[in-house]
């Protein structure tokens, strides 16, 4: 039997080094809302970030480093909201940097809504939005931590829910969804297909 690098010519990746901007990878983008210290709110825009198993609770990836963090180890709460491809150049202004007296002046053009269940925003005419307590927060993936949050409150754009006889392609068609392709690049998805699940498969 031949080597798969055989088969194929592979490029060998120095794992010494993170390897994840050698190679696309897609992501969804979110924003994850914090309560400052002071009172008022942070977006940031997280890619790492995914429902951790089937029940729900739904985690992120962070740094001690940034405000997320250390708004929510103090709050012990977070929002999070999925932006739709025509909201990408908010996503953007979330990601600005803090000027002096740690100001992010660029928050001030995203429209909110208040959260129902925990203290925080969300962003408006996005396509779904979470509520989160803090459930656990491991540190030590290198300088990044895990946020694993419940989920307490759920809510979804009428044009972007599921219904039980609906048609997923044309849901997907007609209320597209945001991806982030690490590195670097973004890319909107209004087209999907039935995956070719094996009979019998279960989750």
């Amino acid at each position: 039997m031949q080597h798969p690098a055989e088969q194929q010519k592979l490029v060998e990746l120095d794992t010494s080094q993170p390897v994840w901007d050698r190679f696309f990878w897609v992501a969804p983008l979110v924003l994850i809302g914090t309560l400052e210290e002071d009172g008022g709110h942070d977006l940031a825009p997280k890619h790492m970030a995914f429902p951790l198993g089937w029940d729900n609770y739904y985690a992120f990836v962070c740094t001690p480093r940034h405000h997320t963090y250390s708004n929510l180890k103090r709050t012990g709460v977070f929002t999070v909201s999925y932006p739709r491809p025509t909201q990408l150049v908010m996503t953007s202004l979330a990601a600005a940097p803090r000027y002096e007296h740690d100001e992010k002046p660029s928050l001030l053009a995203l429209p909110v809504f208040p959260a129902t269940k925990v203290a925080g925003v969300l962003l408006e005419s996005g396509s779904a939005f979470l509520e989160c307590e803090l459930d656990r927060l491991i540190d030590g993936f290198g300088e990044n931590s895990l946020v694993v949050g419940r989920v307490v409150a759920a809510r979804v754009a009428e044009d972007a829910a599921r219904h039980g006889d609906g048609d997923d392609q044309s849901l997907v068609h007609q209320a597209p969804l945001l991806a982030y392709l690490n590195p670097g690049r973004f890319a909107t998805i209004n087209d999907s297909l039935s995956y070719p699940f094996p009979s019998g498969m279960k989750k």
